[in-house]
C-alpha cells in the first residue's frame, strides 16, 4: 500500500503552493463576477458560454473554436482557465490543457493538467486533480470523472489539510490519507474512500478497508466517528465507537455503545435539539457496573416566552457515584446532583424566580439521601430602585420557600429584606455611606428534633426580625509621586447598631443529649468564618437564618501603590470589635470573641509577568497564630509560566450539621463550643505548584497538590500538545492519590490524535 497515490502525492506537493494562490483570486473573482446570480438555480448548457483569450481560431466546418493564452469560460455561474481550450460547439465539450482550474459556485476550486467537460462544465474527466477545499482541505488525485457536478470518481486519492513545507514541497505533510479509490459527494459533503492508508510523515500507520469523513465545508454529517480504546482499572480493557446521527437541521445525537472486559457493555446516548425560542441537551447512558444496572441522565432545557419571562429545566440524576467513577463521566464525580424546573422574569430593576428542586446524594458517607431536602416550590424577588428624593436608593429581597425531607426538618420559611443606602462625600474627599436595613423571617417547621437543627421540640413556629442601621466612612489619602506612580492610604470604619440576637447556642438535655436552644431553623446559614471579603458585612452569616445583632465596629487599613509600569502593589488589613460578650458564632471562625481575628489581603502584580495574592486570619488571642491562610503566586512569560499555592486551614465544621452535637457548647465565657459525634476533618495544609510553556505550536504544562500534614501527594498531572493547521496531538498523564467512594486512587494516561476535518484518533488507557 506504501506505492499507492504516488504520481498525485508528488503532483500534490509540486503544485499545491501555486495551485492556492490561483484558487485564492479564482475564488475572489468568481465572486466579484456572479454574486449576483442564485446558486440555487441549476445550470443550464442552454445558458450562453462567454470567453476571454489572448488569441483564438475557428474551424467553421467542424464547429470547433480554440482558446489560447490566458483563456477564461464562464458558463452559469462557473468559470473554467487554461492555457488552452477547444470548444466543440456542436457537443458542448470543452477540452483544455495546461494550468487548469475551475471554479465552482460555492467557491471550491479543481486543478487538473488536462480536463473535459460538457453538459455546463457539469460532467467530463479530469487528469491530474488537484483541488482545494474549505477548512485548508487538499485533495490530489491521478484521474476524476465528473457527473453533474455532484459525484466526482477519483483515481489513487490523496487528502491532506496539511500545509507543505516551505523549503521542500517535495516532503511529505505531516498527515495524509491515500486511497486506491474514492467517492467525493458534493450534494452530499461527504468524502468515501475505499482500501485507504493514513500517512505520518509518508509513513504508514493504519489501514482502513473503508474510510469516510464529511467534506470539510459541511459541519455536520452522520456516521462512525473514531473508536476509542483503552484500559482501565475499574473497566478492564474496553471499547467504544461512537455514531453520530444527524436527525434534522435542528436535532442531532451521539449514540455510544462501549464493550468492556469486566463490566461487560453499556450504551450512552447523547441528544441535542434547537428551537426557535430555546434549546435541549440530553446526556445518559445504561451500563453494567459490578453486577448492577447503573446509569444517569443529564438533561438540560432553556426557553425563552418573550422579552421578559423565561423557563427551563434540569434533571441530573446518577445511580451512584461508583458508576460515575468507574466510567469517567464527565462533571459526575459530585457529591449531591440538582434537579430543578424554573420560571424567571427580568424588569426595570427587578429579577423574580420561581422554581421546585429535588436533590440527590449520590456518596451516602458524605449526606445520607433521606436527609437531603426537596423544595417545592421556591419563589424570589428582588428589586433595586432608583436614587430618590433623599439620595437614596431602596433595595427589596423576598423569598417563600417549602422544603421537604425523608428523615430531617421540614421548614417553610418566608423573608422579606429591606435596604436603603445613601452615599454621600465630606468636604476633604471622605466618603459615607449611611444603611438602614431590616431582615425578617417566619417559619414553621416539623422534625425540628432532627437534622439539621436538633431542636428540643418536633414541631415549631417562630419568627425573627433585626432591623439595623450602619455608618460607614473611608478617607482615601491619595498622593502623586510623579514617576513613582500613585500612592493611596485609606482608614476604613463602619458602626453597626442593631439589637442583641440570638445565640442560636445548645444546651445540655435529658438523658445526656444536646439540644439547641433556639427555636429558629438554620437551612442557609451554615458556613461560619470571617475573611476580608466578608468584614464589612452587615450579616455575616450567609443566609438570614442567622442573624448578627449587638453594636459592632468593624476597621481596616486598605493602602494601594500603582506605578506607570502597570504594576499595582494592593493590600487590607482589618478587625472587628463587638460590645456584646457572648455571640452566635462557632470557635474557630474568628469572630467568636468580642475582639476577632485579624484578616489580611495583600497582592502585588508588574503587570505581565509575576502576580501574587494571600489571604490570612490571626488569631490575636493566641499569639497571632494563623488560623487561615492562602497564597498563589504566578512568574514568567507565556514561553515558561510557573505556579505555586498554598491553602491552611484550622478547622472545617461543614458536616457538623449532618450529627447531633454531644456535650455541652456554652462556656462560662460565652464561646460557642460544639462537639459533635463525629469529629471535624483534621485541619488542612495543603501545598501545589504548576508550571506552563507556550512555545509556537507547542504547549506543555504539570503541575501537582500535596497534603503537608499527611505527608502524601493528592494529585499529579502532566499535559503535552502540539498544534499546527491540520492536527492536534494530546498526551495527558494525571494520577489521584486521595480515594473517591473508597476506591485506592486513580491512574490517567490519555493519548489523542486529531486530524482537522476528519476526525480523532485516540488511545485511552487508564
Amino acid at each position: 500500500m506504501v506505492g499507492t497515490g504516488g504520481n498525485a502525492l508528488r503532483g500534490l506537493r509540486r503544485r499545491l503552493l501555486l495551485g492556492a494562490a490561483v484558487a485564492v483570486l479564482g475564488v475572489i473573482t468568481a465572486r466579484a463576477q456572479f454574486s449576483s446570480m442564485p446558486h440555487t438555480q441549476p445550470v443550464s448548457r442552454d445558458q450562453p458560454v462567454f470567453y476571454q483569450a489572448d488569441a483564438v481560431e475557428y474551424d467553421r466546418d467542424g464547429a470547433m473554436v480554440t482558446l489560447s493564452g490566458h483563456v477564461e469560460i464562464w458558463q452559469g455561474d462557473r468559470v473554467l482557465r487554461a492555457d488552452r481550450v477547444t470548444y466543440d460547439r456542436n457537443t458542448g465539450v470543452a477540452a483544455a490543457t495546461g494550468n487548469v482550474a475551475l471554479v465552482e459556485p460555492d467557491g471550491q476550486v479543481l486543478f487538473a493538467e488536462y480536463a473535459e467537460l460538457g453538459e455546463g462544465m457539469k460532467d467530463g474527466v479530469l487528469r491530474d486533480l488537484r483541488a482545494l477545499l474549505p477548512q485548508n482541505g487538499r485533495l490530489a488525485a491521478n484521474g476524476a470523472r465528473r457527473t453533474d457536478a455532484t459525484i466526482n470518481e477519483l483515481s489513487r486519492p490523496v487528502y491532506t489539510t496539511c500545509n507543505l513545507c516551505k523549503k521542500d514541497p517535495s516532503a511529505p505533510p505531516l498527515w495524509d490519507i491515500r486511497a486506491r479509490s474514492a467517492l467525493q459527494d458534493v450534494e452530499n459533503k461527504k468524502i468515501e474512500y475505499r482500501d485507504a492508508v493514513v500517512d505520518l510523515y509518508g509513513v504508514p500507520v493504519a489501514y482502513f478497508p473503508f474510510l469516510a469523513h464529511p467534506d470539510p465545508s459541511q459541519r455536520r454529517a452522520s456516521g462512525i466517528l473514531v473508536p476509542s480504546a483503552g484500559y482501565s482499572s475499574h473497566l478492564g480493557g474496553f471499547l467504544a465507537v461512537p455514531y453520530y446521527w444527524v436527525i434534522d437541521g435542528q436535532s442531532d445525537a451521539t449514540l455510544t455503545p462501549t464493550l468492556s472486559t469486566r463490566q461487560g457493555g453499556g450504551l450512552e446516548v447523547d441528544y441535542r435539539r434547537a428551537f426557535d425560542n430555546g434549546k435541549i441537551t440530553v446526556r445518559s447512558a445504561v451500563a453494567n457496573d459490578d453486577g448492577v444496572l447503573s446509569g444517569y441522565i443529564f438533561a438540560h432545557g432553556d426557553f425563552s416566552l418573550d422579552d421578559t419571562w423565561r423557563w427551563g429545566f434540569d434533571i441530573d440524576r446518577a445511580s451512584s457515584v461508583n458508576y460515575m467513577r468507574d466510567y469517567r463521566i464527565p462533571n459526575g464525580l459530585v457529591p449531591v446532583l440538582t434537579s430543578q424546573v424554573w420560571l424567571e422574569g427580568f424588569g426595570q430593576g427587578s429579577y423574580s424566580r420561581l422554581d421546585m428542586r429535588a436533590y440527590q446524594s449520590i456518596e451516602n458517607s458524605t449526606s445520607p439521601i433521606t436527609r437531603v431536602p426537596y423544595v417545592l416550590p421556591r419563589y424570589q424577588y428582588s428589586y433595586f430602585g432608583e436614587p430618590d428624593a433623599l439620595g437614596g436608593r431602596l433595595s427589596v429581597d423576598a423569598d417563600a420557600f417549602n422544603l421537604q425531607r425523608e428523615r430531617g426538618t421540614d421548614t417553610q420559611r418566608a423573608r422579606l429584606s429591606l435596604d436603603w443606602q445613601r452615599p454621600f462625600t465630606g468636604q476633604f474627599g471622605d466618603l459615607w455611606k449611611l444603611t438602614l436595613h431590616t431582615d425578617s423571617a417566619a417559619y414553621s417547621a416539623t422534625g425540628f428534633n432532627e437534622a439539621p437543627n436538633f431542636g428540643s421540640s418536633g414541631a415549631v413556629q417562630s419568627a425573627q426580625a433585626m432591623p439595623t442601621a450602619a455608618m460607614e466612612v473611608r478617607l482615601p489619602l491619595v498622593r502623586d509621586a510623579g514617576s513613582w506612580g500613585t500612592q493611596t492610604i485609606e482608614p476604613i470604619a463602619q458602626l453597626i447598631v442593631a439589637p442583641n440576637g440570638s445565640k442560636y447556642g445548645f444546651t445540655n438535655g435529658p438523658n445526656g443529649t444536646t439540644v439547641s436552644t433556639s427555636k429558629i431553623p438554620n437551612e442557609d446559614s451554615f458556613d461560619q468564618e470571617l475573611s476580608d471579603a466578608n468584614l464589612f458585612a452587615l450579616n455575616r452569616f450567609a443566609g438570614v437564618d442567622r442573624l448578627e445583632g449587638g453594636i459592632r465596629v468593624n476597621a481596616a487599613l486598605h493602602g494601594a501603590w500603582k506605578f506607570p509600569s502597570g504594576a499595582a502593589i494592593d493590600g487590607l488589613v482589618g478587625e472587628a470589635y463587638r460590645v456584646q460578650r457572648s455571640s452566635p458564632w462557632w470557635v474557630g471562625s474568628g469572630l467568636e470573641n468580642q475582639v476577632s481575628d485579624i484578616v489580611s489581603r495583600a497582592s502585588f502584580t508588574t503587570g505581565s509577568d509575576f502576580d501574587l495574592t494571600t489571604r490570612a486570619r490571626f488569631d490575636p488571642h493566641n499569639r497571632m497564630s494563623v488560623t487561615f491562610a492562602d497564597a498563589m503566586a504566578s512568574t514568567g512569560p507565556q514561553s515558561l509560566r510557573l505556579t505555586a499555592g498554598f491553602i491552611h486551614s484550622s478547622i472545617n465544621p461543614y458536616f457538623t450539621y449532618d450529627y447531633a452535637p454531644t456535650g455541652l457548647l456554652w462556656g462560662g465565657d460565652g464561646k460557642t463550643q460544639l462537639t459533635a459525634t463525629e469529629p471535624y476533618p483534621a485541619p488542612r495544609d495543603e501545598i501545589s505548584i504548576g508550571a506552563s510553556t507556550h512555545y509556537g505550536q507547542w504547549r506543555l504544562s504539570g503541575s501537582s497538590r500535596a497534603d503537608m500534614r499527611t505527608h502524601q501527594m493528592d494529585s499529579i498531572s502532566v499535559t503535552g500538545a502540539y498544534e499546527n493547521e491540520c492536527a492536534i496531538f494530546d498526551l495527558t498523564f494525571y494520577k489521584r492519590y486521595t480515594s473517591i467512594a473508597g476506591d485506592s486512587g486513580d491512574t490517567m494516561v490519555l493519548f489523542q490524535i486529531t486530524l482537522k476535518t476528519v476526525g480523532q484518533f485516540g488511545f485511552h488507557p487508564m
